[in-house]
């Protein structure tokens, strides 16, 4: 996912505009962030560029989760430095606490900050213009993260605003380095997030995201009695925030599907009724493996009591498909979960041997070759077309609520909606219609979403 905001503004000094563009590259977590590191340049008189326009800072917000991450990461740093030789280039971000000597060697990048100081940036720039800092600023997440102390007002011309309520990981799963990139779990404070959430809705986003590294554990850190009321307990005290908009979960552990959260789905219409689950595997023995905090019977247990009280829940969920050792019978059992389980978006990936993980010390690496990983994830892939298409068929004649997003490539005369179940719909009207509601009856399919017409 890449993401490109930026700004200018004239100075009483030289009377020229000073401009900053950040390009976003990972999680939504990082887009939270940039909005806010944009946030607080705009603060400062900075404002912001369209585009590929020409700025004096770029700032690359990167990240670490693949190799094929770091790639892009390197890639939008040279591209930013193109568009201006001349400018202050800062990289920061998973790859850039990572592997800081990588980003620092790249010719043209002028300052690497890490996820300690990520949203300090607007403050060192007045030593970065002086040339009085060192070139990599990195250090380390365990014991000091930047965490949102401030409200930010909008999301860079979203429809939809992500909110970052946690940050950390305490997991360490065998094949991901992010939570060495991230630090441990941290929770903002109930009372921030639930400030943040109100400052949005008054300024007319509909639909607000929590986000986290493991947000199920948001809570876990908090002091009192705010440690045991985790994401159930955010979301009541979000339930008491006035305004028609709905909130969505980012993306949440099977462990942390409780009985509080599956009431919270069940009694608030404002909640989606759509989960994306970190799910990875569906055999015991590769999420065992994988350090994982639970077995299938338990992901079938969880999902099985969702489904039987949120009738229409939607799911999604990540996958890794060819794990060292990976047998075809357990890679069998991933696809028949997402197959009973109903989960018509997965995102899967094929497994990738990560520098500086436990999974890449297996002896194992070459039992599944690449091609066989691949071949496996495009297995998963028809799979999930075929429930998404039953999906869609059973949703024609419905009516629903859905929130105009546009973009994307629409059929002429509509623009790109989201229902809460996370179905694309194409809703009639211009671009005037983004970040409006419409009421909408389900009359066809189109590609891997609804057609739809308003009703009066």
């Amino acid at each position: 996912m890449m993401v490109g905001v930026g700004a200018s503004v004239e100075t009483s000094s030289d009377r020229r505009k000073k401009c900053f563009g950040v390009t976003t590259l990972g999680c939504k977590v990082n887009t939270f962030e940039s909005e806010f590191i944009s946030h607080a340049l705009r603060g400062q008189g900075w404002e912001a560029v369209a585009g590929d326009d020409a700025a004096d800072l770029y700032v690359v917000n990167t990240c670490t989760v693949t190799g094929e991450a770091d790639r892009q990461a390197r890639q939008e740093v040279r591209r930013a430095i193109r568009r201006n030789p001349d400018a202050f280039v800062v990289v920061t971000g998973c790859y850039a606490q990572m592997n800081p000597e990588a980003c620092a060697r790249i010719p043209g990048v002028d300052l690497v900050v890490g996820n300690d100081r990520k949203l300090q940036i607007h403050r060192l720039l007045p030593a970065l213009t002086r040339s009085s800092m060192p070139k990599v600023m990195v250090g380390d997440v365990d014991h000091q993260v930047s965490l949102p102390d401030a409200l930010v007002s909008g999301m860079g011309g979203q429809t939809r605003a992500f909110i970052q309520v946690q940050q950390g990981c305490n997991q360490a799963c065998t094949f991901c380095i992010i939570h060495r990139a991230r630090g441990p779990s941290r929770s903002l404070p109930p009372a921030l997030v639930k400030r943040q959430v109100e400052r949005l809705v008054l300024n007319g986003y509909k639909e607000v995201v929590l986000c986290g590294i493991d947000l199920g554990s948001f809570g876990d850190d908090l002091a009192g009695s705010e440690c045991l009321r985790g994401v159930a307990g955010l979301l009541a005290d979000l339930k008491e925030i006035d305004g028609d908009f709905r909130i969505r979960l980012s993306s949440i552990d099977p462990v942390h599907i409780d009985d509080a959260l599956i009431c919270s789905l069940e009694s608030d219409p404002r909640i989606c009724r759509h989960l994306h689950l970190s799910l990875q595997s569906g055999s015991t023995l590769i999420l065992k493996r994988m350090k994982r905090r639970y077995t299938a019977d338990l992901v079938y247990d969880r999902v099985t009591t969702l489904r039987r009280r949120i009738p229409g829940l939607v799911l999604s969920a990540d996958i890794l498909v060819g794990f060292p050792t990976e047998t075809e019978d357990q890679f069998r059992a991933t696809e028949n979960m997402v197959q009973e389980l109903e989960i018509a978006f997965p995102h899967v990936f094929p497994y990738s041997q990560r520098a500086g993980t436990p999974a890449a010390r297996i002896p194992a690496q070459r039992h599944v070759p690449p091609a066989l990983r691949r071949q496996r994830a495009e297995r998963l892939r028809h799979k999930a077309s075929i429930i998404r298409a039953r999906l869609l068929r059973r949703r024609i004649g419905e009516v629903h609520r859905v929130l105009v997003e546009g973009g994307g490539k629409s059929p002429v005369g509509y623009q790109r909606a989201r229902a809460a179940d996370y179905l694309t719909v194409y809703s009639p009207g211009g671009a005037d219609q983004m970040g409006c509601w419409h009421q909408v009856r389900y009359e066809g399919i189109h590609g891997d979403g609804l057609i739809a017409r308003r009703m009066a």
